[in-house]
């Protein structure tokens, strides 16, 4: 297809990118006053963060083998008019339960997205271009945070924190819309060699097995399970913590943890694709690992010094170096799961990356990071005993797939090249 038309396609998933994460930041933007209305716990204001995010993990199963196996413009059209549709009934909440069953069917609409969405990218840009391609995608998710966070917290200011919820709902259901209008590539359709098809092999659990027989690509989901789990305990307590430390009001500690969080994702995104794609033709070797590598040890040296500072002037640029050195892997990383793993088996993969990183990365975060705060009567302390750490732990897992991740890309290659395919026995040949 066109050079031309495969940019709209980013442009649309751009947009769809913002709205997923305007939908998911606003609660935290709004938790304060949610809180105030329904006299809630801050381990319960943290469970209606897990509600969405366990569900979201277990809900990419279904969603990804229909990816992967069905039309992936239809799996996202179809996840992004559930999820608005879900926001606007947040909104029209009346008791604790119902907040919580609506942020839950929140979790079943954005399951659909990811996977099918980093699939459809995947066959629509090459592997040189891949990493910057899921970078400028990825700048998506900056944006939404940063008016999940911001608007949320203004609009809730002055119209109430049940308006903001209201106002998201027509914008993703136009995008749904054009993304049922998109045209469906071929699967394969971005590799140098190798075959082009519409309709892949059966995918079963014996795929999800074979999948994490790829070293790097297990490498890459264990790092980003002990980082999803900083990045979204972190995201979701954030204004919380700006309140209740330097006595900042909802709005705007709302609009400053986005502001904030927006500048370093979208610096730390664009930089590590850019940097990734740079150092693969250079070298002529894969170099997303190294990236995401340096960035968690930097980060968790910043975000550590950030929680320790005594004032807002103080805390907001380590913060904004943590947040910046964090995201460095994620175009990388998300171009991994692309490189490594056959075109029919794509949305599989990413789909295997994200129940294993949300059931045991950012799942319980908001609400664990919650109950330590409530049994250590310091939200701070709290974020100091469990974030730091676990992003070292992430630096380590992502090392143990160094020496692999330039053999996986070969590997695939040559596989796909020859017409292999993952079936449900696995690796097999044409067929």
């Amino acid at each position: 297809m066109p050079r031309g038309y495969a940019r709209y396609v980013l442009g649309v998933m751009v947009g769809i990118n913002f709205l997923n994460y305007l939908d998911r930041y606003i609660l935290p933007a709004v938790s304060t006053k949610i809180q105030a209305e329904f006299h809630l716990t801050d381990s319960q204001v943290g469970l209606l963060g897990s509600a969405f995010l366990l569900v979201y993990a277990v809900g990419t199963i279904p969603f990804g083998i229909w990816a992967d196996r069905g039309v992936r413009k239809t799996v996202v059209g179809i996840g992004v008019t559930i999820w608005s549709l879900a926001t606007l009934f947040t909104g029209l909440a009346r008791s604790y339960a119902q907040l919580f069953l609506a942020r839950a069917v929140l979790g079943i609409g954005e399951a659909s997205y990811y996977p099918a969405g980093t699939a459809l990218l995947g066959d629509y840009f090459k592997k040189e271009g891949r990493g910057r391609a899921m970078s400028i995608w990825a700048a998506g998710t900056a944006v939404g945070i940063a008016v999940g966070f911001a608007g949320g917290g203004i609009v809730a200011s002055i119209l109430g924190w049940r308006a903001a919820f209201y106002m998201t709902a027509i914008p993703g259901l136009v995008f749904a819309a054009l993304a049922f209008g998109l045209r469906e590539p071929l699967r394969g359709a971005a590799e140098e060699r190798g075959p082009q098809t519409r309709k892949p092999p059966a995918i079963t659990w014996r795929t999800f097995s074979a999948l994490l027989q790829i070293p790097t690509l297990r490498a890459t989901i264990a790092a980003e399970t002990a980082l999803f789990f900083v990045l979204g305990g972190a995201a979701f307590w954030l204004p919380t913590y700006l309140s209740r430390r330097f006595g900042l009001g909802t709005g705007t500690a709302g609009t400053l943890a986005g502001g904030v969080l927006v500048l370093g994702l979208l610096a730390g995104s664009l930089l590590g694709g850019t940097i990734a794609d740079r150092l693969t033709i250079r070298r002529r070797s894969a170099s997303n690992l190294p990236i995401g590598i340096a960035g968690f040890v930097a980060g968790a040296a910043f975000v550590a010094l950030a929680l320790v500072m005594p004032s807002l002037v103080l805390f907001v640029p380590m913060f904004l170096l943590g947040a910046a050195c964090l995201y460095l892997y994620n175009g990388p990383y998300t171009a991994i799961k692309q490189n490594v793993v056959l075109p029919t088996a794509r949305a599989s993969a990413v789909t295997l990356a994200l129940l294993i990183e949300h059931l045991l990365g950012d799942s319980y975060a908001p609400f664990a990071i919650g109950k330590l705060s409530d049994v250590l009567h310091s939200l701070q302390l709290a974020l100091l005993i469990l974030l730091p750490p676990l992003l070292v732990l992430a630096a380590v897992f992502a090392a143990l797939g160094l020496r692999h991740e330039d053999p996986d890309g070969r590997a695939m290659e040559a596989r796909w090249a020859s017409g292999y395919e993952v079936s449900g026995r696995g690796v097999t040949g044409p067929g």
